[in-house]
C-alpha cells in the first residue's frame, strides 16, 4: 500500500502525511467554473485541512444560473417521467383492447 507523502500542507503549512485535494462537485450544469475549477493545482493538504476543505466545497452555495438550470432540468426530468408512465399506460390499453377483440373475433365463429 502506498503511504501518502510526508511534506508541509499548504493550508495549515505543518509538516503531515499530505493528500491530494481533488474536489467531488459532480459536474457543473452550466459551463461556469467554480473556486475549485479554477484553480491551477489542487493544493495537498493534511486530513484535518482536508476535511475542511471537503467541508467547504459541501456547503458551497450555487450561482443563481446554476441554481435556475438545474431547477429547469429537475422540472423537465419529472415532466419526461409523466409522458413515459402515460405511454405506458396507452400501451398497456392498447394491448387490453388488442386481446378484448381477438378474444370477441375467437368466440364469434
Amino acid at each position: 500500500m502506498n503511504q501518502p507523502v510526508e511534506a508541509r500542507c499548504d493550508h495549515c503549512k505543518q509538516i503531515r502525511p499530505l493528500f491530494l485535494y481533488e474536489p467531488d462537485h459532480n459536474v457543473h450544469v452550466l459551463p461556469v467554473a467554480c473556486e475549485w475549477c479554477d484553480r491551477q493545482q489542487q493544493p495537498l493538504l493534511c486530513s484535518r485541512c482536508w476535511g475542511k476543505e471537503r467541508g467547504r466545497e459541501e456547503s458551497a452555495p450555487m450561482g443563481a444560473d446554476e441554481e435556475a438550470a438545474t431547477a429547469f432540468f429537475i422540472r423537465a426530468s419529472r415532466n419526461n417521467a409523466r409522458i413515459f408512465d402515460r405511454q405506458e399506460a396507452d400501451k398497456a390499453t392498447c394491448e387490453g383492447i388488442a386481446r378484448a377483440t381477438e378474444q370477441a373475433e375467437g368466440g364469434a365463429r
